[in-house]
């Protein structure tokens, strides 16, 4: 492993477990993926939930653009490599 795998890993590991202390502090969870646009991101919720939101530039917050399904959460942490917490 080069050293900038193991930084790598060693952010991966941070930000992993930085979800994991959010979501059982009953805080939702930012997830950004390069497959949507630059001002949507997913919302995980404590309660395992994932919006698609949507930042509203007008007052600094976000629009819950809806609510994925149960299969639809379960292929964004499969394909991220999450676990439900």
């Amino acid at each position: 492993m080069t050293t900038l795998q193991k930084y790598g890993q060693i952010g991966t590991d941070a930000v992993r477990q930085l979800r994991e202390n959010k979501l059982r502090a009953g805080l939702p969870f930012m997830i950004n993926v390069d497959e949507l646009s630059a001002d949507q991101c997913y919302l995980e919720m404590p309660n395992g939930d994932i919006q698609l939101v949507e930042l509203n530039a007008r007052n600094n917050d976000f629009s819950i653009v809806r609510k994925l399904s149960l299969e639809e959460a379960n292929v964004i942490r499969e394909q991220l490599h999450l676990q439900v917490v």
